[in-house]
């Protein structure tokens, strides 16, 4: 009786502790999260030339360790150092998406459902972006409204209700009612534009400024009026881009200007100044300028949430994270978030190369580690092809389905996304990690519940052992050639 009196006070004194030291918060940003101090770790690992695919294949013991030598690799967690918190990570509902999704068996539509949305058996999606007007991941080019209604009144959403509206809702349902879904649109209707088509940039005619964005609460309103929340919405898709496909050209005091003296006001107006409005919805070469221009201004910076940006930069030379974090330090009051990436272009025979994983991997590591709050893919399911599309614009998509066949087909990138957007949940705070070795990327973030996660990558053709250290403990582990593992104590 004495042994199990004195045992209750030593854990007793040990959650005091753990409540008193085991926190903290950096630049007084947002509330403290408290660490559930736990003596175990659980290490799941997706690697090449394995069977290995977010699997759990360790529980290790923390032991005491000290100051480490310069030869022996660690990964160094400090949870009293926090930054960012997680909105969520997720992929697009594209026309595409619902279409592919729509041709699979009923099983095989539940399988999907379950491996994308679900936390526990799947990869625990909680953020999704969808197209307003078609995009080149239709099968068609069309609006909602009549030629020339300036008005609006043709407005209808009838197009979006055969594929698109009944795959989002189940979609919703399948993340439990816990998926925050944007919007974003490719191209204002052809009428709208100087160049009178929805393809090969052009720019929306000043006239038509109110129509269009009137048009956003049309399409918001009717969404809803549906069943479907919107949580957020971005001005355009890549606004800087002349494509084949449909693409409509804003510098970046037109874009600014747009936001200040129509699109906000009118959102306000009419009710959803709620929604998370999110400027830019392009690269990272450019974001910088563009983030500048919007957020100098207070009279648009106050009706933007946040700053969008895609990874497409590496046609200009290589993957440009810095920028990302010049916006995180010259303006913390904005949220970053990378709003659409894909791998292309589309090919069966190499389907199971292990860059596309990695790409991943490496991105999502470098964009958090640089201030970003949410990480969203493109689409979230293609075809055998690479589609629909209507303009031949085919890439891969982390779960692809050969629809004469109704089976499904995960690339490795759906792992690598996964070892992110499974263990690390919204509202998590990113907190400091350090590797010791350049070999070994990594992130860590604490979740609510007081669980950390970090995320290890190793791409390299070499096996590493290394300790995770934390608070003068550390757990030994193995990083295999090629993987990626998410450690959670």
């Amino acid at each position: 009786m004495i042994l199990r009196i004195c045992s209750a006070l030593m854990l007793t004194m040990v959650a005091a502790c753990t409540q008193k030291t085991g926190s903290g918060i950096a630049a007084g940003q947002g509330r403290k999260i408290e660490v559930a101090e736990k003596k175990t770790l659980s290490v799941f690992t997706t690697a090449e030339k394995t069977d290995l695919r977010l699997t759990k294949t360790e529980t290790l013991t923390f032991t005491p360790f000290g100051q480490p030598f310069e030869t022996q690799p660690c990964v160094f967690v400090d949870p009293s150092r926090q930054f960012q918190t997680m909105v969520g990570i997720g992929g697009a509902l594209t026309d595409a998406a619902a279409e592919t999704f729509a041709r699979l068996p009923v099983a095989k539509q539940a399988e999907f459902l379950q491996a994308c949305f679900d936390p526990e058996k799947g990869i625990g999606y909680t953020l999704a972006r969808t197209n307003i007007n078609s995009c080149d991941f239709s099968s068609d080019m069309y609006t909602y409204v009549a030629e020339g209604d300036k008005e609006l009144n043709s407005f209808n959403i009838g197009h979006d209700e055969q594929f698109k509206m009944p795959f989002i809702k189940k979609s919703m349902a399948a993340a439990a009612g816990k998926l925050n879904l944007f919007v974003s649109p490719w191209s204002p209707p052809a009428w709208m534009k100087d160049n009178n088509n929805m393809l090969q940039g052009g720019k929306l005619k000043p006239e038509f400024y109110d129509a269009w964005a009137n048009y956003y609460v049309k399409f918001i309103q009717a969404y809803e009026q549906k069943g479907i929340p919107v949580w957020g919405l971005s001005v355009q898709n890549e606004p800087m881009a002349k494509q084949t496909w449909e693409s409509c050209i804003y510098t970046a005091e037109e874009e600014r200007d747009f936001i200040k003296n129509h699109l906000g006001p009118t959102l306000k107006q009419k009710g959803l100044s709620d929604k998370k409005l999110i400027a830019w919805d392009h690269n990272r070469d450019l974001i910088y300028q563009r983030a500048a221009t919007y957020l100098n201004d207070p009279e648009a910076a106050k009706y933007i949430w946040g700053i969008g940006f895609h990874w497409y930069e590496i046609w200009n030379g290589g993957r440009q994270y810095e920028n990302v974090k010049r916006v995180a330090e010259s303006f913390p009051g904005k949220n970053l978030l990378l709003t659409e990436a894909c791998n292309y272009p589309f090919s069966w025979s190499t389907f199971d190369q292990w860059q596309w994983g990695e790409q991943y991997g490496e991105n999502m590591i470098h964009d958090f580690n640089n201030g970003a709050v949410a990480w969203v893919d493109w689409n979230i399911l293609l075809d055998e092809t690479g589609g629909p599309n209507h303009v031949n614009n085919f890439c891969f998509a982390p779960v692809h389905a050969k629809t004469q066949l109704g089976t499904l087909h995960y690339m490795n990138s759906y792992y690598y996304i996964g070892h992110f957007s499974k263990f690390i949940r919204p509202g998590a705070r990113r907190i400091a990690c350090s590797s010791s070795r350049a070999q070994l990327l990594t992130t860590a973030f604490l979740n609510l519940d007081g669980t950390i996660a970090v995320v290890v990558m190793n791409p390299t053709d070499e096996k590493i052992s290394y300790r995770t250290c934390f608070k003068q403990q550390a757990v030994e582990t193995v990083s295999l050639p090629h993987s990626i593992s998410t450690l959670v104590f």
